[in-house]
């Protein structure tokens, strides 16, 4: 017998990058997630966000970024200004400082870049913040209301958007950062008196990213975009009638993801040297006459899968029953041998049953599909090898000593 491992490990890697077009310029940033099974965590079935982050979820509110599962970035070349002053106590909203993001999840395709198998992405914009500067007088005591100090209109988020706490301010500028929940509106805040100028400069943004299941995805690089309009009215970034950013209104997030699979079989010594025998052995007939029923051998190998897989045979003697044989090379006389796979548990076929004494054909047909739903790290698979009775009494009838033999070979294939 040989067991063969097709495509054992394949690699794939994943990216998400953002940009920011600014007149003939663009900001591009690189976003890496990647999924390689984890021996001590098998129940694991998430990508790894590997991207490096900006300053607010690394820094300043790295538990809060934690414990919402989100990741923060910075546009540099952000600039926006007011066209017009900021009118105190204004009753529209659009007047002035106002944000509201595309904060609902949108679905992303992503391809393989080998197979053109695709899967989806859901991303969603998290958090905003910015750094902004306005003339000194007013000063920061602009946004100041009775029985409020300035810094709480900006430290405490308005509805819908959620506090971080996080602020850092001087006399004539101010940098905050708001969580913004699924599905949110629009939040805004409104100055006590005229401001002159208002500008935004460094930009901050949280996302969240929901990525498929990597252990029903084959190997390979999966890549995707999604792209949002940038500006007032209608678009999916929108800062209201009076600020208007400076350069292309867009902001495109390229998706690629890694997938690391390991499809691995491990034979133990000897285990590759099949040898049929009764139950019990041979003892049995040879001291008390009785014929054995079948011959059989239950050959336990350690799998290691993270991903689906297919199985079948290859064989050096067949004829047209879809099994192998084995040949006794005087007579040329052959017998089929039947041969059935047990997969551990978390293994399961397409129908999303256990896996007990499938058959294995060389066909393929009913093994075209086995699924983990987790992680298999070195679990005992085992392989059954049988002569049925009937064949059985054919060999023994005979009449004289033979000896039969073949080469059968047990495939395990990840590209399915």
């Amino acid at each position: 017998m040989n067991l063969k491992v097709l495509k054992q490990s394949a690699v794939a890697a994943g990216l998400v990058s953002a940009l920011w077009v600014e007149g003939a310029s663009a900001e591009t940033q690189q976003i890496t997630a990647s999924f390689r099974p984890d021996p001590t965590n098998v129940t694991a079935n998430k990508f790894n966000n590997t991207t490096p982050q900006s300053s607010i979820c690394l820094a300043h509110i790295p538990t809060q970024c934690k414990a919402l599962g989100i990741f923060s970035l910075r546009f540099q070349s952000f600039l926006a200004s007011s066209q017009a002053p900021i009118v105190g106590n204004h009753e529209d909203p659009r007047a002035g400082a106002y944000f509201q993001v595309p904060s609902s999840f949108r679905d992303v395709e992503v391809r393989n870049t080998v197979t053109g198998e695709i899967a989806t992405v859901q991303v969603r914009i998290a958090g905003f913040g910015s750094l902004w500067s306005l003339p000194r007088p007013p000063g920061v005591s602009a946004w100041s209301h009775p029985g409020g100090d300035w810094s709480s209109q900006w430290r405490r988020a308005p509805s819908p958007c959620v506090s971080t706490g996080h602020l850092a301010a001087g006399t004539s500028f101010a940098s905050f950062f708001w969580i913004v929940p699924k599905d949110a509106g629009a939040c805004s805040r409104v100055p006590s008196v005229d401001i002159p100028r208002f500008n935004y400069y460094t930009t901050e943004y949280a996302y969240e990213m929901l990525t498929p299941n990597p252990l029903g995805m084959a190997s390979g690089q999966y890549v995707g975009s999604i792209t949002y309009t940038v500006g007032g009215a209608g678009a999916d970034f929108d800062f209201g009638d009076n600020m208007v950013s400076t350069g292309d209104s867009s902001l495109t997030l390229d998706f690629t993801l890694d997938v690391d699979h390991i499809l691995k079989v491990d034979v133990p010594p000897g285990g590759n040297d099949i040898e049929l025998v009764p139950q019990g052995g041979w003892q049995a007939w040879l001291n008390q006459g009785r014929k054995p029923t079948r011959l059989f051998k239950d050959q336990t190998v350690n799998l290691y899968a993270s991903s689906r897989f297919k199985m079948g045979l290859d064989c050096q003697y067949a004829e047209a029953d879809n099994t192998c044989r084995i040949l006794d090379s005087v007579s040329g006389e052959s017998v089929p041998v039947n041969v059935s796979v047990s997969l551990p548990y978390g293994i399961t076929d397409a129908a999303g049953r256990p896996v007990n004494r499938q058959p294995l054909r060389r066909d393929g047909v009913g093994t075209e599909l086995f699924q983990p739903t987790f992680y298999v790290d070195r679990k005992p698979s085992t392989l059954h090898f049988e002569i049925e009775r009937d064949e059985v009494e054919k060999m023994l009838n005979v009449g004289e000593s033979r000896a039969y033999s073949g080469n059968i070979t047990v495939i395990w294939d990840s590209e399915v």
